[in-house]
Protein backbone atom coordinates (compact mmCIF):
# COMPACT_ATOMS: atom_id res chain seq x y z
CA UNK A 1 0.00 0.00 0.00
CA UNK A 2 1.47 3.34 -1.07
CA UNK A 3 1.98 5.95 1.61
CA UNK A 4 -0.26 9.01 1.17
CA UNK A 5 2.10 11.90 0.52
CA UNK A 6 -0.55 14.59 0.12
CA UNK A 7 -0.79 17.65 2.36
CA UNK A 8 -3.80 19.97 2.67
CA UNK A 9 -2.95 23.67 3.16
CA UNK A 10 -5.90 26.06 3.23
CA UNK A 11 -7.79 25.28 0.03
CA UNK A 12 -4.83 23.83 -1.86
CA UNK A 13 -3.67 20.23 -1.82
CA UNK A 14 0.00 19.41 -2.34
CA UNK A 15 1.66 16.08 -2.87
CA UNK A 16 5.17 15.42 -1.65
CA UNK A 17 7.53 14.36 -4.40
CA UNK A 18 9.62 11.23 -4.36
CA UNK A 19 12.83 13.13 -5.12
CA UNK A 20 12.64 12.14 -8.78
CA UNK A 21 10.35 14.43 -10.74
CA UNK A 22 10.50 12.11 -13.75
CA UNK A 23 9.17 9.21 -11.65
CA UNK A 24 6.53 11.48 -10.11
CA UNK A 25 5.36 12.31 -13.64
CA UNK A 26 5.39 8.57 -14.46
CA UNK A 27 7.91 9.06 -17.28
CA UNK A 28 9.68 6.03 -18.77
CA UNK A 29 13.36 5.65 -17.83
CA UNK A 30 12.85 8.00 -14.87
CA UNK A 31 16.04 6.94 -13.07
CA UNK A 32 18.16 7.51 -16.16
CA UNK A 33 16.60 10.93 -16.79
CA UNK A 34 17.20 11.94 -13.17
CA UNK A 35 20.85 10.88 -13.37
CA UNK A 36 21.30 12.85 -16.58
CA UNK A 37 19.64 15.90 -15.03
CA UNK A 38 22.00 15.73 -12.05
CA UNK A 39 25.05 15.43 -14.31
CA UNK A 40 23.90 18.41 -16.39
CA UNK A 41 23.39 20.35 -13.15
CA UNK A 42 27.03 19.66 -12.24
CA UNK A 43 28.17 20.86 -15.69
CA UNK A 44 26.12 24.04 -15.24
CA UNK A 45 27.60 24.60 -11.76
CA UNK A 46 31.13 24.30 -13.14
CA UNK A 47 30.41 26.75 -15.96
CA UNK A 48 28.97 29.22 -13.44
CA UNK A 49 31.75 28.70 -10.87
CA UNK A 50 34.44 29.56 -13.41
CA UNK A 51 32.29 32.23 -15.08
CA UNK A 52 32.88 30.69 -18.49
CA UNK A 53 31.49 32.62 -21.44
CA UNK A 54 29.31 30.59 -23.83
CA UNK A 55 32.10 30.26 -26.38
CA UNK A 56 34.62 29.15 -23.74
CA UNK A 57 32.23 26.53 -22.35
CA UNK A 58 31.42 25.28 -25.83
CA UNK A 59 35.10 24.96 -26.75
CA UNK A 60 35.94 23.11 -23.54
CA UNK A 61 32.99 20.74 -23.94
CA UNK A 62 33.54 20.21 -27.66
CA UNK A 63 30.00 21.36 -28.43
CA UNK A 64 28.53 24.26 -30.35
CA UNK A 65 27.30 27.24 -28.34
CA UNK A 66 23.74 26.35 -29.26
CA UNK A 67 24.45 22.76 -28.16
CA UNK A 68 25.61 23.96 -24.74
CA UNK A 69 22.57 26.21 -24.44
CA UNK A 70 20.22 23.38 -25.38
CA UNK A 71 21.94 21.02 -22.91
CA UNK A 72 21.71 23.48 -20.01
CA UNK A 73 18.06 24.23 -20.80
CA UNK A 74 17.10 20.59 -20.35
CA UNK A 75 17.69 19.21 -23.85
CA UNK A 76 19.79 16.28 -22.66
CA UNK A 77 17.62 13.42 -23.93
CA UNK A 78 19.96 12.84 -26.87
CA UNK A 79 22.99 12.47 -24.56
CA UNK A 80 23.93 9.19 -22.96
CA UNK A 81 25.05 9.07 -19.34
CA UNK A 82 28.49 8.09 -20.65
CA UNK A 83 28.65 11.18 -22.89
CA UNK A 84 27.70 13.46 -19.98
CA UNK A 85 30.42 11.86 -17.85
CA UNK A 86 32.89 12.52 -20.68
CA UNK A 87 31.78 16.17 -20.77
CA UNK A 88 32.60 16.47 -17.06
CA UNK A 89 36.03 14.96 -17.71
CA UNK A 90 36.53 17.38 -20.62
CA UNK A 91 36.06 20.16 -18.07
CA UNK A 92 38.96 18.77 -16.06
CA UNK A 93 37.04 16.80 -13.45
CA UNK A 94 37.56 13.22 -12.33
CA UNK A 95 34.54 10.94 -12.30
CA UNK A 96 34.32 8.17 -9.69
CA UNK A 97 31.64 5.51 -9.72
CA UNK A 98 31.09 3.79 -6.38
CA UNK A 99 28.96 0.68 -6.03
CA UNK A 100 28.07 -0.49 -2.55
CA UNK A 101 25.32 -2.12 -0.54
CA UNK A 102 22.71 0.36 0.69
CA UNK A 103 23.09 1.78 4.18
CA UNK A 104 19.35 1.70 4.73
CA UNK A 105 16.35 -0.25 3.52
CA UNK A 106 15.65 2.32 0.84
CA UNK A 107 16.48 0.74 -2.50
CA UNK A 108 17.82 2.08 -5.79
CA UNK A 109 19.55 5.11 -4.37
CA UNK A 110 21.45 6.96 -7.06
CA UNK A 111 23.47 9.96 -6.02
CA UNK A 112 25.67 12.43 -7.85
CA UNK A 113 28.02 14.31 -5.55
CA UNK A 114 30.73 16.82 -6.04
Amino acid sequence: MAKDRSVQIDTMKFERGSGNVFADLDRPNAKSHMLKAELVTRIDEIIRRYKLKPGEAAKQLGLSQSGVSRLLQGGFREYSVEHLLCLLMAMGYDVNIVIRKPRSRRQDKLRVGA
